[in-house]
């Protein structure tokens, strides 16, 4: 898989742009961060993903290559330990709408969310 003809870090709006020949996507910080490819979230094995909640507000830092295969993201919530290969990359901009809905039906489920500073409040009566 080709990297990105282009990468555009914009710290401001919380996103990076990644153009292709093909066109150019914008994926939001959040996004990124909710699925980093990082043991810590994925897990080591089937399964065993953490889902992350609460990083609504999660901006980059910057971006580094690592090598010629990946770009690392270094969040501003000290998260930087996931690889984004270009691979990975182009699959999260390609499914970007349904990676989002799940990971948004996910959070509900769970009774989280995306707010850092919202906790579920059960009502006992």
């Amino acid at each position: 898989m080709q990297p990105p003809k282009k990468i555009r870090l914009d710290q401001a709006d919380k996103k990076l742009i990644l153009e292709y020949p093909d066109g150019a996507f914008v994926l939001p910080a959040e996004y990124l961060r909710v699925y980093s490819p990082s043991a810590e979230v994925r897990g080591h094995g089937i399964g065993e993903g953490t889902l992350v909640s609460g990083k609504m507000h999660v901006g980059i830092d910057r971006v580094a290559s690592a090598g010629r295969y990946a770009l690392q993201i270094f969040f501003d919530d000290g998260h930087d330990s996931g690889i984004y290969t270009w691979a990975y990359l182009r699959e999260l901009c390609e499914t970007q709408p349904e990676k989002w809905q799940a990971y948004l039906e996910c959070l509900q489920r769970e009774g989280k969310g995306r707010d850092p500073d919202e906790s579920p409040v059960k009502f006992i009566g």
